[in-house]
C-alpha cells in the first residue's frame, strides 16, 4: 500500500525592510550650530539695544535742539517787548512814534546769532517794508525774502516751522502798535539745519562707535561661547568614540558650572553602561561555560541511546537531571545579572525576629539536619525581605552540602547599633583561610564534602549583601566548622545618585 503525501507550499509575500527609526521621524530643529546661535542671537538683542539707545539719544538731542531755539526765540521776543514798551530811543531819549525809527533803534544795538536773523515788518499803503539784522549774508537773503515774510505775517499763529531751501526754520513773531496805529511785526528767525546737522554727526559717531561694539561683541561671543561650549564638543567626540568593545572613554571635569556638571553626568552615565554591558558579557561568558557541560553530557547520552527499555530510562533520568541543572544555573545567572540594578533589592520595614523565625522554619525542610534557632534579634529594619530570606536559605543549603544527616546547624539574628546581623553555623569540615577570599567568586566551590552545585550560591548571597550596602562574613577554622553570616545596615544608606537624579 503506497500512500501518497500532498505538500502545500505557500509563498509569503515579501516584506519592506522597516527603516529606522531615524529616518521615519522627521527632526525638528536647525542645522545651525550652537556656537553660531549663541553669538547670533547675542548680537541680535545688542543689536536691538544699541539701535534703540541711538533712537532715543537722536530724539533726545533733536528734542534738546529744538527747545533751546524755543528759549532763544522767546527771549528774543521779551527783550523787544521790554525795549518797545519804553517807547523812546535810548541814547538820546527821542520818542519813537513809527515802526522804522522803533525797529531801527532797536536792531543796531543787537547781534544776532550766526543762525538768527532779527526784522522789523510794517505794512505801508505800497506793501510790505523791512528791516533786519544778521550775521549771515545767506540767511540775509532769505530773510528780507516778500514772500517768506508775507507768509509768517499772514500766518494766523505766534509761532511756528517752515521748510526753506536753508533747511528748516522756526520763527516767532511779536505784533508791535505805534501811536500812529500802523501794523507791524517784530520776527524772529533761527535756522536749525546747522544745529541739526551736529546732532546728526553725533548720532552717527555712536552709531560708528556702536558698529565696533557690535564687531567686538561679535569676536567676543565667538571666542567665549567656544570655551564654554568646548565640554559639550568633548561629549559629543566621546559619544561618537564609544563603543560596545571600548567604554573607557571618560571626559574631563574642570570647574563646578553646569557644563562641569553635566560632563559629570555623562561620565556617571557611562560607568552606568560600562557596568550594564560588563555584567552582559559576564552573564554570557558565565552561562557559555557552566551549560556547555550539561549540554555535553545530555548529547553524549542522546547519541548513545539504545534500544533497551532499560537503558532509554537510565538516559532519560540523567538528561533531566542535567536539564534540571541547567535551569538552576540559568536561574542563578539571572539573579546575578539583576545584582546591579536599582531594583535589585526592595527594602521595607521589617521585624527582625519574626523573619529569622520564618528563615528558620523554611530551612527545616531542606535535610535531615538538627536545626537549632540559637539567637532572635528585636526590633524593626529595613531591608529586602525576600532577598534576605534567599541569601539565608542559600547559607543553610551551603551548611547542609557540608554536612552529614543528623548534624547541628544553628540559625541566629542580632540587631545593635544600628547593624543587622544573620548567621548560619555548622559543624563541617570548615574553610580554609586561602579560600575564603575567593569562594564567593563565581563558580567557585569551597572543600566541600557533599554534592556541589554550580558555585554560584554563595555568589548571590554576596550579591544581595553588597545591595544592601552591607557584606559578607565567614569565621571559621579548619575542622571546626564554619560560620556564614550578614551584616546588613538597619536603614539603607541615602544612594547619592537617586539625589542627582531626583
Amino acid at each position: 500500500m503506497t500512500t501518497t503525501m500532498m505538500t502545500t507550499t505557500t509563498t509569503a509575500e515579501p516584506k519592506t525592510p522597516a527603516r529606522p527609526l531615524s529616518i521615519l521621524v522627521k527632526r525638528r530643529g536647525t542645522r545651525i550650530p550652537a556656537r553660531a546661535q549663541i553669538m547670533g542671537w547675542l548680537l541680535l538683542v545688542l543689536v536691538v539695544v544699541l539701535l534703540a539707545v541711538v533712537l532715543i539719544v537722536r530724539q533726545f538731542l533733536r528734542g534738546d535742539v529744538h527747545n533751546q531755539v524755543t528759549a532763544s526765540l522767546e527771549q528774543e521776543a521779551q527783550e523787544f517787548v521790554t525795549f518797545a514798551e519804553t517807547g523812546r530811543d535810548p541814547r538820546t531819549g527821542q520818542l519813537l512814534t513809527d515802526p522804522e525809527q522803533l525797529f531801527n533803534s532797536y536792531l543796531e544795538r543787537q547781534y544776532p546769532d550766526h543762525d538768527e536773523a532779527l526784522i522789523g515788518v510794517w505794512r505801508t499803503p505800497t506793501g510790505l517794508e523791512s528791516l533786519s539784522q544778521e550775521q549771515n549774508k545767506t540767511i540775509e537773503q532769505l530773510a528780507r525774502d516778500p514772500v517768506l515774510l508775507n507768509q509768517i505775517v499772514s500766518a494766523p499763529g505766534n509761532y511756528s516751522s517752515i521748510d526753506t531751501p536753508l533747511g528748516p526754520m522756526e520763527w516767532l513773531k511779536v505784533r508791535a502798535q505805534t501811536e500812529q496805529g500802523e501794523e507791524s511785526w517784530f520776527i524772529i528767525e533761527r535756522y536749525t539745519a546747522g544745529a541739526m546737522s551736529e546732532t546728526d554727526r553725533t548720532v552717527q559717531l555712536l552709531l560708528l562707535v556702536s558698529a565696533f561694539g557690535v564687531v567686538l561683541a561679535a569676536l567676543s561671543s565667538w571666542v567665549v561661547a567656544g570655551l564654554i561650549l568646548a565640554p559639550v564638543r568633548d561629549v559629543r567626540q566621546a559619544a561618537a568614540e564609544i563603543s560596545e568593545q571600548d567604554l573607557t572613554r571618560r571626559i574631563p571635569v574642570e570647574g563646578r558650572d553646569d557644563i562641569a556638571a553635566l560632563a559629570d553626568q555623562f561620565n556617571a552615565m557611562l560607568d552606568r553602561l560600562e557596568d550594564a554591558f560588563r555584567i552582559q558579557r559576564e552573564f554570557v561568558d558565565d552561562a557559555g561555560h557552566e551549560l556547555r557541560t550539561p549540554i555535553t553530557i545530555v548529547r553524549g547520552n542522546l547519541e548513545l541511546l539504545g534500544d533497551d527499555p532499560a537503558e532509554r530510562e537510565e538516559v532519560v533520568r540523567l538528561c533531566t537531571d542535567e536539564l534540571d541543572r541547567m535551569t538552576r544555573i540559568v536561574n542563578d545567572l539571572l539573579v546575578l545579572a539583576k545584582a546591579d540594578r536599582p531594583d535589585f533589592v526592595a527594602p521595607a520595614p521589617v521585624s527582625l525576629a519574626e523573619l529569622t523565625s520564618d528563615i528558620e522554619a523554611k530551612v527545616r525542610s531542606l535535610a535531615d539536619r538538627r536545626w537549632v534557632l540559637a539567637d532572635i534579634g528585636e526590633g524593626e529594619v529595613v531591608i529586602d525581605e525576600q532577598r534576605v530570606t534567599q541569601a539565608m536559605v542559600q547559607l543553610a543549603q551551603n551548611a547542609v552540602q557540608h554536612t552529614e544527616p543528623g548534624s547541628e546547624i544553628r540559625i541566629g539574628s542580632a540587631f545593635s547599633d544600628g547593624t543587622v546581623a544573620l548567621w548560619v553555623t555548622d559543624h563541617g569540615p570548615g574553610v580554609d583561610p586561602d579560600e575564603v577570599a575567593k569562594i564567593f567568586d563565581r563558580f567557585t566551590h569551597g572543600n566541600s564534602h557533599g554534592k556541589g552545585g554550580a558555585g554560584l550560591g554563595l555568589a548571590i548571597v554576596k550579591a544581595i549583601a553588597d545591595a544592601h550596602h552591607g557584606r559578607v562574613r565567614v569565621v571559621s577554622e579548619p575542622g571546626c566548622g564554619a560560620t556564614f553570616g550578614l551584616e546588613l545596615p538597619a536603614v539603607p544608606p541615602h544612594d547619592p545618585i537617586e539625589e542627582i537624579t531626583g
